[in-house]
């Protein structure tokens, strides 16, 4: 993976919003010559979605999930599945290896500070999520006849948090890690745990007590509580909502508090 390389890239601009701004054209293009954000996640995700829908006995309906077949009800797991590895992987490797490789030591003698350094990787893989979020929700549809969420607002909101939460604490490992090394067994260590209590391989209420309690306050168990409600068409309770809206803002700043430039 290439990196920030030139001093021209991300230029030093005369004020703070021109700053950010220009910050996140630079991330944007860079995210896509590189490829890592949409491959991590855009494509294995589309593929996962792909190989699922081919399965003949996740076509069978669920009576107790409002006639809604198995696929339908891991959808919102494979969309949190597509967040949590743009998040996890693709995001605290890029920044860590500006890091790495001394570009941020180089940003630390300008007037830019942590705040839009982050916040242009957020904006950058935020956009990234968004386009794959509306290609996975088409291919499910258009492919596999996988209904739209009925209760569109409650699902938009807990997108937006979900999110939020996911690369807000992308954006913490980036901040801590010194290179893409440990960014990337960090992020790898907090995935497959964050996967497992949203269900991913045990549905949450098959789960144990304990670990459906647990589940209900981990980023991506709060997201799925959020994202099945408003696939069975009731808005989310506010419980799983404020869950991610505190993931969000507590990691956010945490990551601007102890950002290492080197």
């Amino acid at each position: 993976m290439s990196v920030l390389n030139t001093t021209t890239a991300v230029p030093a601009p005369a004020t703070s919003g021109s700053a950010t701004w220009r910050l996140i054209k630079a991330e944007s293009r860079l995210s896509i010559r590189d490829k890592v954000g949409p491959l991590w996640g855009v494509g294995c995700p589309l593929i996962v979605l792909v190989i699922l829908g081919m399965v003949p006995a996740l076509r069978e309906r669920v009576e107790a999930a409002g006639g809604l077949t198995y696929f339908d009800l891991y959808v919102p797991v494979l969309i949190l599945f597509n967040l949590a590895i743009l998040a996890m992987t693709a995001l605290p490797t890029t920044l860590a290896g500006y890091r790495e490789n001394g570009v941020l030591r180089r940003l630390q003698t300008t007037p830019i500070g942590p705040a839009r350094v982050l916040t242009a990787q957020l904006v950058a893989n935020f956009a990234i999520a968004l386009v794959a979020t509306v290609l996975f929700l088409a291919v499910a549809g258009l492919g596999f006849g996988v209904d739209l969420p009925r209760h569109p607002a409650g699902f938009v909101l807990s997108w937006l948090l979900g999110a939020a939460a996911l690369l807000a604490i992308g954006l913490l490992i980036t901040a801590l890690t010194p290179g893409r090394g440990p960014a990337t067994a960090v992020g790898t260590v907090l995935f497959f745990p964050m996967m497992f209590f949203a269900g991913l391989w045990v549905p949450v209420a098959q789960m144990p007590e304990v670990l459906q309690t647990i589940s209900h306050y981990t980023p991506l168990g709060a997201g799925m509580q959020a994202f099945q409600a408003a696939y069975l068409g009731d808005f989310p309770a506010a419980a799983p909502l404020l869950t991610l809206a505190a993931y969000a803002i507590g990691c956010t700043i945490i990551a601007i508090r102890w950002f290492r430039w080197e």
